[in-house]
């Protein structure tokens, strides 16, 4: 069924976002993806740090940024400071290194209790496009358009898919946190 279909769709994409929104927290140790929102003003346009620069992970808990042109490397400086990342770029010649802080035990369960706030919210976004599904099957059966038992039907595999992507949802959220409690 295409209704089917789409809010597969929906609920992939939801689960997709939610992998994104991970990589922005914080887990004690340096990744290359913690810095994908950082936007540099560069050649009078607004730019991806990773579009001027490469990003490596020398050690554990360090992050270097080498810029492709030291020319931007104080714009580069400036937007990681007003990036809000609480980390603090140190210049290097023409490079900027950034050492990840240490994460005590309050700032870890800080980070744990924000990964599960956005798994909630996921759950939520996919629960909201079961009841969008099943309203359109509702919808199709009282115009005369759908049979009820294809509607039945089409219920139980958006509730099949709902509970698919909760239980998902609910792994991905274990493993990160078992990853920011990771010393």
């Amino acid at each position: 069924m295409d209704i089917v279909r789409q809010t597969e769709k929906s609920m992939v994409q939801t689960k997709d976002h939610l992998h994104e929104e991970l990589k922005h927290i914080r887990t004690g140790r340096a990744d290359p993806q913690m810095l994908n929102s950082v936007r540099v003003e560069a050649y009078g346009t607004q730019m991806n740090l990773k579009e001027l620069a490469t990003i490596t992970t020398p050690e554990a808990r360090q992050l270097l940024v080498t810029p492709f042109d030291s020319q931007n490397l104080g714009a580069i400086r400036k937007s990681i400071e007003t990036a809000n990342l609480n980390i603090n770029p140190i210049v290097d010649g023409n490079l900027i290194r950034l050492n990840i802080p240490q994460m005590d035990q309050g700032m870890r369960q800080n980070m744990v209790k924000l990964a599960k706030k956005k798994g909630e919210d996921a759950k939520v976004s996919i629960r909201n496009s079961r009841r969008d599904g099943n309203d359109t099957l509702k919808k199709l059966k009282s115009d005369g358009e759908m049979p009820e038992d294809q509607v039945k039907k089409g219920e139980n595999d958006i509730q099949k898919l709902t509970d698919r992507f909760c239980k998902e949802i609910d792994e991905i959220i274990s493993c990160k946190e078992k990853e920011i409690l990771a010393i």
